[in-house]
C-alpha cells in the first residue's frame, strides 16, 4: 500500500483551488462568519451559506462553476457542539470547508471523477482506503462510482430512509422542508483496523474508523408541499470537504488536533499557560477556541451579553476558564493570535491586518472576566459541595448574572465533576429576569394594527423627500384605542392613516414627524408618526374640533423647522459613522441610533473608550466634511448593486431588492431610506457632547449639529465666563488658576494629614495607657470624635506596635454614622478574630462589616448603642479567652 507524502494545510487549500481553476471554476473568496443579509442564521456555517440565495433563484451570480475555501463556525443555535470541542478527535466550533459548486453546469459525472481524480491522483490517497455511500435509489451515482471509477461494490454502500420519513436520510440533503433537495454521495477514509468502527450504515459506524472527508450533494428535486419531488430545470451540484479532516488524512494522524495547524497552537498554549503535557485536552480546547474567537471578532463581532457577542463571549470564557485550570490566572490567551497569524495569516489576510485590534478585544474581555473568575469558581465549588448531583437553576443563574459565567461554562464545569444543572430551573430565572426589565420599561404599543384592516389597505405613498406640505390626501383608516372607526370627534386621541403623506414615519433611528392635518377648519395636531407593519404610516395625534371621517379629503403639513432639525442630525450620524471608522478602525460597526430634532445619538462596536484625542479627530473629520459642503447625493439602485456602489449595509437590517443609496463626500456611502440636507455644508456644525459605554463592546457617541450645536458652544463659553469670574481672572487664564488652587489645596491637605497625625499619636499614647487587662491580652474599646477609617487604622497599627498582645475596638463618628476598626496582634490573634469581633460589636448598632482574623473594618449608628456596645467588649474578649 503506497502512502502519500505529509502535505501542509496550507498546501491542501492552494491545491484544491488551483485544482477547480484548472477545471474552469471561478474562485470565490470565502464569506464572513456574519451572514450578509440573512438574519435566519447565526453564523456561516457550512459552505453554501453563500450561495443560498443562488440555489433559490434570486440571485444569478457571473459564473456557472465556482470553488472556494470557506471558513465556518458552529457554537450556537442548532449546531452547537461546543461542549464536545477539544475533547473528541473532530469537534471544533471553527472549520474550514473546501467545497466545489456548479449552478446548472456540470452534474454527477464530472462532479464524481473529479473528486476522484484529486484525491487519488493529486493527494495520492490510496483507492483501497477509499469507500463511498450513495442515496439508495441513486443508481445513476452508483454505477458512475462502480463502472466508470471502479470502486468495487463491496465498498460502495447504500443509504435509505434513515431518519424515520422518506427522503429524510443521511444521503439525502434539503434545504428546507421544501425547496431545492436530492441525493447525496459521501467518502470516507477507513483509518485502519487499529480503530474501532465499522463502515456506514452498519452498527458500529459512529466508530472512529471510518470518517466522513468529502460530501457531494446533486440538487436535482424541487420538493412540494405535498411532499412529493419534481425534477429542477438546471441540477446543481454542491460539495463540502472538512479542511481539517482531509489534513488529518494527509498527514497521516487520526486526530484533527494532531495536524500542523494545531500542533502550533497546542504548543503556543501550552508555553502561555505554562504547561508541559502537550495532551491536555485544556490546550485543545483554547487552540480551538483561538481560532473561533479570531475571526469572529476580525468579521465584526464583539463580547456582549446577547446574539453573536455572547456567543463570541461564551466561547472566550470557556477558553479563560481552560487556562484557569491549568493554573493560569494572568491574560494569556490574547497573546495566541500572533501564532494564528503566523499559521493562516497568509490564507486570511485580513487576520493578519486586524492582529492588533483582535488583541486589544480579547485582553479587554480577558482582564473583565478575570475580575469575577476567581470569585465565580469560589461560589461554584460551595454549590457543588453542598448539591446532590444537581447544581439548581438559581445557583447557575447567579453564576451568570453575578460573575459572567455563561451557563453552558457552568456546564462544563459541571460535566468534569460528575454532576449537571437544573436547566429548566436556570431558564425560569431567566425568564422571570426578562419578565421583570420587560414590565419596567412596559408601554404602549403603537405599531400596530388590525391585520384584517392591513389586508384592505394599499402601503401608504411616501411623499416627504421632495415635500413638507400636501393637500388632497384621503383619510383611508382611522384608528381609537387600537380599533378602526369611522369617524373621530374633538378631543379623541387617534391615528390618521392617508393614502399619502409627507409626514416620515419613525424608522432607522429617525423621529417621526410633527404636524397639523387640516380639513375645512378641522385641525388635527400629530405629534408622532410611526410606521405599522412596515409600509403604513400611521399619525398619532389629537383631533382640536369637529370631525374626520373616512374618506375626507386634508391638507397635511410637516412642522419644517422640526424636519429641519431632525435632518441635520440624520445626515451628521452618517458622517460621524464614517469617521469613526476612518479614525477607530473599519471594525466599527452601527449598534443603534437616534435621530432626534434636538440631538443625534449613535451607538457603535467597541471596547475601549475612545481618547480625547480619537474624539477630537472624530469631530475635525465631520466638520471638515462639512466645510467641504458636498452635495448630499441619492441613487435608487438594485440591492448588490449598491454594494458594488461601495455601500455600507447594516446587518439585521431588512433591505428590498431596490435600495435607497446616500452619499455624502468621499467617506460615506450607506443604504438608508431617511430624509438628509441637500449638502452638507447645511449641518453648520458639529459638535460631541459625551461618549460613554452603554454595555461590553458598546460604545455612544451624543452630539448636537446647526443651531442646537451653536447653542451648546455658547452656554459652555458662559459656564467657562463663570468659573473665570469666580477664580478673578478672565477665561483665557482659568486653567492656571486653577492650577493653583490646587496646588494650595495639595498643601492644605498636606498640612490637615499632619496634624491629624499628631493628633492621632497623641491619642494613641493616652489610649495605651487605658487599657484594660484580660489575663496577658490588653484591650481598649473608644469612641474617637472626627477620626475616620483612615485615621482609625493608622491608630490601630501604632497601639498594635505598642502593647503588643492586644484587642483594640475603635470608633469614629461624624454626621449620625460611626466608623469601626477592629485590630487583633501577638497571642490575642490565636483566641479573638477581628472580623467576629467588628460584627459583634456594628451588630448592636444596625450595622455590619468584617475582615481578616487581625484586621475588620464596618460602620453603624452612631449614639447611646455604640457607647454601650463598646463597653461590652472587654466582657466579650474575656469569655473567648476562657
Amino acid at each position: 500500500m503506497n502512502t502519500p507524502s505529509k502535505i501542509s494545510t496550507a498546501q491542501i487549500r492552494r491545491d484544491f483551488l488551483e485544482f477547480f481553476r484548472g477545471k474552469g471554476h471561478t474562485i470565490v473568496p470565502s464569506a464572513p462568519l456574519v451572514p450578509a443579509n440573512d438574519p435566519t442564521l447565526l453564523f456561516t456555517n457550512s459552505g453554501m451559506v453563500q450561495f443560498k440565495n443562488v440555489f433559490l433563484g434570486s440571485e444569478k451570480p457571473g459564473y456557472v462553476r465556482a470553488a472556494d475555501v470557506q471558513r465556518c463556525l458552529r457554537a450556537g443555535g442548532k449546531h452547537n457542539d461546543l461542549d464536545q470541542v477539544g475533547y473528541t478527535a473532530r469537534h471544533h466550533t471553527f472549520f474550514e470547508m473546501l467545497g466545489n459548486w456548479s449552478f446548472g453546469d456540470y452534474f454527477k459525472d464530472d462532479a464524481i471523477a473529479w473528486a476522484w481524480e484529486l484525491l487519488t491522483g493529486v493527494w495520492g490517497l490510496p483507492a483501497e482506503r477509499l469507500l463511498v455511500t450513495v442515496y439508495h435509489t441513486d443508481d445513476e451515482a452508483y454505477d458512475l462510482w462502480h463502472r466508470k471509477i471502479g470502486i468495487p461494490a463491496e465498498r460502495i454502500v447504500r443509504i435509505g430512509d434513515n431518519k424515520g420519513a422518506p427522503f429524510a436520510s443521511d444521503n439525502f440533503w434539503q434545504m428546507a422542508d421544501t425547496g431545492p433537495c436530492g441525493p447525496c454521495t459521501e467518502i470516507f477514509y477507513d483509518h485502519g483496523e487499529q480503530h474501532f468502527g465499522g463502515p456506514p450504515g452498519s452498527p458500529d459506524e459512529d466508530g472512529d474508523r471510518y470518517i466522513e472527508i468529502w460530501n457531494l450533494v446533486f440538487m436535482q428535486f424541487d420538493r412540494q408541499p405535498d411532499g412529493s419531488l419534481a425534477p429542477l430545470p438546471a441540477p446543481c451540484v454542491d460539495t463540502g470537504m472538512g479542511l481539517e479532516r482531509l489534513a488529518a488524512v494527509l498527514q497521516h494522524a487520526h486526530s484533527n488536533y494532531e495536524i500542523d495547524i494545531f500542533s502550533r497552537l497546542i504548543a503556543a498554549a501550552a508555553q502561555y499557560t505554562g504547561t508541559t503535557d502537550l495532551n491536555n485536552k485544556s490546550l485543545r480546547v483554547i487552540a480551538d477556541h483561538i481560532r473561533a474567537c479570531s475571526f469572529l471578532i476580525v468579521d465584526g463581532v464583539l463580547p456582549a451579553n446577547e446574539g453573536r457577542g455572547y456567543v463570541l463571549r461564551r466561547i472566550i470564557r470557556r477558553a479563560l476558564r481552560h487556562g484557569w485550570m491549568l493554573g493560569q490566572k494572568q491574560p494569556f490567551f490574547h497573546r495566541m493570535v500572533a501564532t494564528l497569524v503566523e499559521t493562516m495569516g497568509e490564507a486570511y489576510p485580513e487576520l493578519a491586518a486586524k492582529q492588533q485590534f483582535v488583541e486589544r478585544a480579547l485582553q479587554a474581555e480577558e482582564e473583565r472576566f478575570a475580575e469575577t473568575l476567581d470569585s465565580g469558581m469560589r461560589i461554584f465549588d460551595e454549590v457543588a459541595a453542598r448539591s446532590s448531583g444537581t447544581i439548581p437553576g438559581g445557583d447557575a443563574f447567579r453564576l451568570y448574572d453575578t460573575y459572567g459565567f455563561p451557563v453552558d461554562l457552568t456546564a462544563d464545569i459541571a460535566r468534569e465533576r460528575g454532576l449537571s444543572v437544573d436547566m429548566a430551573g436556570f431558564d425560569a430565572a431567566m425568564t422571570q429576569q426578562r419578565d421583570t426589565a420587560r414590565a419596567a420599561g412596559k408601554f404602549g404599543n403603537t405599531s400596530t394594527m388590525p391585520a384584517e384592516l392591513a389586508a384592505q389597505l394599499a402601503p401608504t405613498g411616501f411623499l416627504g423627500y421632495d415635500k413638507l406640505t400636501e393637500g388632497g390626501l384621503e383619510v383611508v383608516a382611522l384608528l381609537r384605542d387600537g380599533r378602526p372607526v369611522d369617524a373621530i370627534s374633538a378631543g379623541d386621541e387617534a391615528v390618521v392613516i392617508l393614502d399619502r403623506t409627507p409626514f416620515y414615519a419613525e424608522s432607522g433611528g429617525q423621529v417621526g414627524d410633527a404636524g397639523e392635518l387640516d380639513e375645512s377648519g378641522t385641525r388635527f395636531v400629530v405629534r408622532d408618526t410611526v410606521k405599522f407593519a412596515g409600509q403604513f404610516h400611521g399619525h398619532l395625534g389629537t383631533l382640536g374640533a369637529g370631525t374626520l371621517k373616512r374618506g375626507d379629503r386634508v391638507l397635511a403639513a410637516v412642522d419644517a423647522q422640526r424636519r429641519a432639525a431632525t435632518v441635520l442630525n440624520h445626515s451628521a450620524t452618517h458622517l460621524l459613522h464614517a469617521a469613526l471608522r476612518s479614525v477607530v478602525g473599519e471594525h466599527v460597526t452601527q449598534k443603534g441610533s437616534l435621530v432626534a430634532p434636538d440631538r443625534l445619538r449613535f451607538d457603535f462596536a467597541h471596547f475601549q473608550p475612545l481618547t480625547a484625542a480619537e474624539l477630537a479627530e472624530i469631530e475635525r473629520r465631520v466638520n471638515a466634511e462639512v466645510r467641504g459642503n458636498h452635495a448630499a447625493e441619492v441613487h435608487n439602485m438594485g440591492m448588490q448593486e449598491a454594494l458594488d456602489f461601495g455601500a455600507l449595509a447594516l446587518f439585521g437590517e431588512k433591505y428590498g431588492d431596490q435600495v435607497r443609496v446616500l452619499r455624502m463626500g468621499a467617506g460615506s456611502t450607506e443604504l438608508c431610506g431617511g430624509t438628509h440636507v441637500s449638502r452638507t455644508g447645511d449641518i453648520g456644525l458639529f459638535k460631541i457632547v459625551s461618549e460613554g459605554g452603554v454595555s461590553a463592546g458598546v460604545r455612544r457617541i451624543e452630539a448636537v449639529t446647526g443651531q442646537g450645536a451653536l447653542e451648546y458652544v455658547a452656554a459652555e463659553e458662559r459656564r467657562l465666563e463663570e468659573a473665570a469670574q469666580l477664580l478673578g481672572g478672565n477665561a483665557a487664564d482659568v486653567a492656571d488658576k486653577i492650577r493653583v488652587l490646587l496646588d494650595r489645596q495639595k498643601k492644605l491637605e498636606r498640612e490637615l494629614e499632619s496634624l491629624k497625625a499628631k493628633a492621632a499619636s497623641g491619642a494613641t499614647s493616652d489610649l495605651a495607657a487605658s487599657a484594660i487587662q484580660i489575663g496577658d491580652i490588653r484591650v481598649i474599646a473608644t469612641r474617637l470624635e472626627g477620626f475616620d477609617a483612615k485615621a482609625l487604622r493608622d491608630a490601630i497599627d501604632r497601639l498594635k506596635q505598642q502593647l503588643g498582645d492586644a484587642v483594640i475596638v475603635l470608633a469614629g463618628a461624624s454626621e449620625g454614622k460611626a466608623a469601626l476598626v477592629a485590630g487583633v496582634s501577638g497571642a490575642a490573634a490565636g483566641k479573638v478574630k477581628a472580623g467576629e469581633l467588628l460584627s459583634h460589636v456594628a451588630g448592636q448598632i444596625n450595622g455590619k462589616g468584617g475582615g481578616r482574623p487581625d484586621m475588620a473594618q464596618g460602620g453603624g449608628d452612631d449614639g447611646p448603642a455604640l457607647l454601650q456596645a463598646l463597653a461590652g467588649v472587654a466582657d466579650w474578649v474575656e469569655r473567648k479567652l476562657s
